[in-house]
């Protein structure tokens, strides 16, 4: 086995955009460098790498095949083996959604919505991050070297939580408001695991790096400026413990609707420094316990299988599309008359309407989207990545069905098509912001399920392989000759 571990900077500029929101945000302050992180692996015939990405969401596929292309270019690994994965920090810097080149045939209001009235990419940032996305990957195929390997899983479940709840009315809300008295239980499951993968150099003796795979939304942060939010506590609790020179590879899991906000509870909102270095250590500690715990050795073999799938949009109806340009152009006359602020004008129906008229154009140039789904293997370790935010039910299922011993379900990964919940979330019964229909979040019904038994068939052409055993004794040993002394109660003996 080889393994090589990288990672470059991309911390965002002050006053570039922030998206993550619904309107444009901009970067006031800096807290934390932001990063890309990389490793690449070898079992001597095939190479595979990991590439997180300190972003809310990637770049459409295309943009992400061009990356890959650069990859294989500049150092032979394959673009199926190639895994690009955001972090999906809502902190993060202006990557995700549609740049000029795209817009060259949209109609006018389109091009304005999608630029000027929606968070939108920096052209300069993305060319910055693709090359340093080239750059760690490249980099840590050029510092492989010999190294053994653990893998395993901890358990850390006590600060995420399902924002998705079942009301006393029938429905389903997300984040109903602490303390909500009309609130019966959650919608949906948390998944505890904290999937780990390390590497050791050859004689055990210097920690190289790890990847781990934890869901959770990067939403710690939110309006504090940028940062990899608490992701960096991960980062920092496990370097605090194997080296300031460890790279963490983070590939976030099945978290579409899973963040650290507790609505049951009536404390404190969570959403500031305390509570991203509460979640980060705790699964940063989760992580050096399986470190510690799990046997290293030979992770073979490495594969890796993929398969494009093409998905339909879901589409608002004809007079919802008509009504929505209505309210659209009116919401711009006000604004650009003057009669009303910007602020004004950003309104639930407006935003929605947004929506809607830009969804209208999409369906008519795009309507059916491509999708890839990766199956990346490490011996027993078997990553299955997906470009959606993934409802962690669906992430569950996955790993329930998979024949490894280690399944790590991997979102965000090699492009962006928004939330993608389970069919029981579309149910009259169901609801919420996550089926929310607009043009960052629109695939039909069903695609879920479809994502996870194509992830379940890709798991199954692969065979796993078989987790590192402790190094056991051949025979007993004698006892120790110290050990066998006593007792000897001295001259003054005592009653015993």
């Amino acid at each position: 086995m080889e393994a090589g571990f990288y990672e470059t900077d991309i911390t965002p500029l002050l006053g570039m955009e922030m998206p993550g929101g619904f309107e444009k945000d901009y970067i006031k302050q800096v807290n934390d460098r932001l990063k890309v992180r990389a490793s690449v692996i070898s079992d001597g015939e095939n190479r595979v790498a990991f590439a997180g990405v300190d972003v809310v969401s990637l770049c459409f596929y295309d943009r992400i095949k061009k990356i890959r292309s650069e990859i294989k270019a500049r150092c032979g690994i394959p673009a199926s083996n190639i895994l690009i994965a955001a972090s999906h920090s809502h902190s993060a810097g202006p990557l995700a959604r549609y740049y000029p080149e795209d817009l060259v045939d949209a109609p006018q209001t389109v091009r304005e919505l999608l630029l000027d009235y929606a968070p939108a990419p920096d052209p300069l940032y993305y060319r910055w991050v693709a090359g340093q996305i080239v750059t760690a990957v490249c980099e840590a195929d050029r510092r492989r070297e010999k190294a053994v390997m653990c893998a395993g899983k901890g358990d850390e479940g006590r600060f995420v939580f399902n924002r998705r709840f079942k009301m006393k009315n029938g429905r389903v809300y997300t984040h109903p408001g602490k303390g909500n008295p009309d609130i019966i239980e959650p919608a949906g499951p948390v998944d505890p695991d904290v999937g780990v993968l390390g590497a050791w150099s050859e004689k055990g003796n210097r920690f190289l790096g790890a990847i781990v795979n934890y869901a959770c939304h990067g939403t710690v942060m939110t309006g504090k400026g940028s940062s990899a939010d608490w992701v960096y506590y991960l980062e920092k609790t496990v370097r605090s413990c194997m080296g300031e020179d460890a790279v963490v590879v983070f590939l976030n899991g099945a978290c579409g609707d899973i963040t650290q906000a507790d609505n049951r509870s009536m404390i404190i909102r969570e959403y500031n420094d305390w509570f991203a270095r509460r979640l980060g250590g705790s699964v940063g500690a989760e992580a050096l316990k399986v470190f510690f715990s799990s046997p290293a050795g030979e992770l073979a073999p490495v594969r890796a299988e993929r398969k494009l799938i093409l998905l339909n949009r879901r589409l608002p109806e004809k007079r919802q599309i008509e009504e929505a340009k209505e309210v659209v152009e009116k919401g711009l006359f006000e604004l650009k008359s003057g009669k009303k602020s910007r602020k004004e004008i950003f309104t639930k129906d407006w935003i929605i309407a947004r929506g809607y008229v830009i969804l209208d154009w999409l369906a008519e140039k795009t309507p059916r989207v491509e999708a890839e789904i990766q199956a990346i293997q490490v011996g027993p370790v078997v990553f299955l990545a997906n470009p959606a935010e993934y409802f962690c039910s669906l992430g569950l299922k996955i790993k329930k069905g998979s024949p490894f011993p280690l399944t790590f379900v991997v979102e965000l990964a090699n492009g962006a098509i928004g939330y993608v919940p389970d069919r029981e979330a579309f149910l009259p019964s169901g609801g919420g912001y996550e089926t929310f229909l607009t043009h960052t979040s629109n695939m039909e019904v069903g695609t879920g399920e479809k994502i996870a038994e194509v992830s379940l068939e890709l798991a199954r052409m692969l065979k796993p392989g078989s987790l590192p055993e402790k190094e056991r004794l051949l025979s007993a040993v004698t006892p120790w000759e110290f050990g066998k002394l006593g007792p000897d109660v001295g001259v003054n003996p005592q009653k015993v």
